[in-house]
């Protein structure tokens, strides 16, 4: 017996979006129908089930979340994935607490969308057998649940891609700063479990930037006092963004919302003072800076290695935890070694 293909549904109230997404998963082997609106994939959803539906979140009447709410207890079976504008990434993330398994962003490529749909099915086949072997077979449960986590994780990344694709300066800030928090916590003695959030937490720390203009990040000058706060708002837009997928990760979630925490209490979005400051974001704080340090911006050329640890060293006990500091120094020994990016700016842009 021929096995039996994909039923997929296309749900967009732009035509040409959906013939786009319909030649994808129909060059996928996939069968495919379309609804042009909430009401249209009601009834199709009645008429037969099908194993994974593309769901547009701006659509009138009744927009893609209401659908995925109704979706999802009606039929849980079906593998949901948004397909969202960039402004509307936030929305999207939300979807995936709510149940979705991935979103695309719109304007897509078309290599994307086959990943994401792959990525959706994948998840898709994992949930069922968690759910089919879960009573029996506790050590598979644990494997696949840490599958899906591993692919949320993947997910989330998107992100982080999607910021740095919006600020060239700083392409690759994210994974240095996991480096350099990580070395910090193995000095300070910090257990594997929380090394590995805190990894994760670097490689997220900024993810709220995605809701920063863009001509303020491109800023060849420096920022007014309310384009600063828009700026470091990041922190706080982050944990909003991540809370819901990561309540069960509390060190990430305190990276994310205090790595811009001082000693002294000057720093946002909380002005917590000395110990008060968690300590994975005391660290995280020195990763950061020495990075941002040590990287091109636009009004301003970067430093050697060498001199970031000066001014860290320069400012620790008022801005940063001078244990902090010192690990990072014991981490790095050989300080000239490390992942510097190549400088970007534009002299004519330099603010010396």
């Amino acid at each position: 017996m021929a096995e039996q293909r994909v039923r997929c549904l296309v749900v967009d109230d732009e035509a040409k979006v959906r013939d786009v997404m319909v030649r994808v998963l129909v060059g996928e082997g996939f069968e495919c129908h379309q609804a042009a609106s909430a009401a249209e994939a009601t009834a199709l959803l009645e008429a037969e089930p099908f194993d994974l539906a593309m769901l547009d979140i701006q659509m009138p009447v009744r927009d893609g979340t209401q659908l995925l709410a109704e979706m999802r207890l009606r039929w849980p079976e079906t593998a949901v994935v948004m397909v969202t504008a960039v402004s509307e990434v936030r929305t999207a993330v939300a979807c995936l607490a709510q149940g979705a398994l991935d979103y695309v962003a719109k304007p897509f490529e078309i290599d994307e969308v086959r990943a994401r749909i792959r990525q959706a099915l994948e998840k898709r086949r994992l949930l069922r057998e968690n759910s089919e072997y879960q009573l029996h077979l506790e050590q598979r449960v644990k494997e696949q649940a840490a599958r899906i986590e591993e692919l949320f994780v993947l997910g989330v990344h998107s992100l982080v891609q999607a910021l740095e694709a919006k600020d060239r300066y700083t392409r690759g800030h994210s994974a240095r700063v996991s480096v350099y928090a990580v070395g910090i916590a193995r000095e300070l003695g910090l257990d594997v479990q929380t090394q590995a959030q805190i990894k994760l937490g670097g490689e997220l720390h900024d993810i709220g930037k995605i809701g920063v203009r863009e001509a303020v990040l491109q800023k060849p000058g420096p920022l007014t006092e309310d384009e600063y706060l828009h700026v470091m708002g990041h922190t706080s837009v982050g944990e909003q963004i991540l809370a819901p997928l990561l309540k069960d990760h509390p060190v990430v979630l305190s990276v994310v919302r205090s790595h811009h925490e001082r000693l002294d209490g000057a720093g946002l979005p909380d002005h917590l003072k000395g110990e008060t400051i968690p300590l994975v974001a005391r660290l995280a704080s020195v990763a950061d800076s020495f990075d941002a340090i040590t990287t091109g911006r636009p009004y301003m050329r970067s430093r050697s290695p060498e001199e970031a640890l000066a001014e860290l060293r320069r400012c620790a006990g008022w801005q940063f935890d001078a244990d902090c500091v010192a690990a990072f120094a014991r981490a790095f020994p050989d300080i000239a070694k490390l992942p510097i990016p190549t400088p970007e700016v534009a002299p004519s842009l330099s603010r010396g």
